[in-house]
Parts: C-alpha cells; structure tokens; sequence
C-alpha cells in the first residue's frame, strides 16, 4: 500500500491531463476555474457561502486539503489538460475510512466534456483500488444528472439505491441515487 504521506505527491497523466495534488498557489486558478463554472455546477453542487469564491478562502481550503491528503482522510487531483493550458476539473476521493470498510467517496466536476472525466477517473479509479487499496468507492448523485448517472455506470458503478433529501443543493434538500464500485481484486 502507498504510503500516506506519499499521497500528497502523486501525480497521474492520463492522454489529455495531468492529475496531481493541489498546492496553496493553484488558488488564483481554481477560483478562475469556480468562477468560470459557477452557473454550470450550480445545480449539482451545495449552495457555497460568498466567500468560497475568494482568493483567502480558496487558499486556506487548498491548505486544508493538503492537510488532509498527509493524514490519509482524502485524495484531491485538480485535473490540468496536457495540450489545452490551464485547470480543466477536479477529482475528490474523501472521508476515506480504513478498517473492515476500506472506502471513500468520489466527487469531480469539470469544466466541459470531451471524454476527459472518463479518462480523469478511470485512472483515479485505478490508482484507488491497486495503489491505495480501498474495497468500495462510493458517487452519489441528483437523479436529473442523467450525463453524471451515464459517466458512473460507464465506469462500473451500480445504484445501490436513491437517498431522500440527501443533500442541500440551493437551498433545498434534493434525493440522490446512491452508486458504488467494488474493487473485484480486493475480493
């Protein structure tokens, strides 16, 4: 298994992008990237406090996320295109939990299609079952994201079942189905 400090420093390239780990000095460009993309993740996204979108905000969140990457709690990618310049997305595998559980949760956005989150999370997937180990990765999501719903089943993950008023997204609790993917090799 990876050591957990060794996260944090991990890279991954897939054709299109590179997957590496925030630094406290990616903030000017994710908060152009949430800037760029908030009316497009709005609807699939809780409802984020004003100043989530600064620049102070955005670097004690990218601080908070390294930390936690050294505690082995989560894994974050932002999602850099290899030829077209600048952050394209981002992958979370959080609440990683360790035991006779062995799983996490997945969460990404981005900010257009192309293929590129198939290829970002297949190799995150990947990296999660073979470096790290992990039985299950669970995705949850709101039932209307039909493309979301497409992208997880494309990549092996089966509803599990749908959660009522799961979660708060502007302002009102939306149901979500529940999906998961089981490591085949940790069986």
């Amino acid at each position: 298994m990876m050591p957990i400090a060794a996260i944090s420093t991990i890279e991954l390239p897939t054709e299109r992008l590179l997957l590496r780990p925030p630094k406290p000095e990616d903030a000017l460009d994710l908060l152009h990237y949430y800037h760029a993309n908030r009316d497009h993740l709005r609807p699939w996204e809780p409802q984020h406090p004003d100043d989530f979108y600064t620049l102070p905000k955005l670097q004690q969140s990218l601080i908070d996320r390294v930390e936690a990457m050294e505690k082995g709690h989560a894994i974050h990618w932002l999602l850099i295109g290899r030829k077209s310049v600048g952050l394209q997305g981002e992958c979370n595998v959080t609440a990683i939990i360790r035991g006779p559980f062995q799983a996490c949760y997945l969460g990404f956005s981005i900010a257009q299609g192309q293929g590129l989150m198939h290829e970002a999370l297949s190799t995150a997937i990947d990296f999660i079952f073979r470096g790290y180990r992990l039985n299950r990765i669970m995705a949850n999501y709101r039932p209307e994201n039909r493309r979301c719903g497409q992208l997880l089943a494309r990549l092996g993950f089966e509803i599990e079942g749908k959660a009522r008023a799961y979660l708060k997204i502007n302002g009102l609790w939306e149901d979500h189905l529940l999906t998961s993917r089981i490591n085949s090799n940790a069986l």
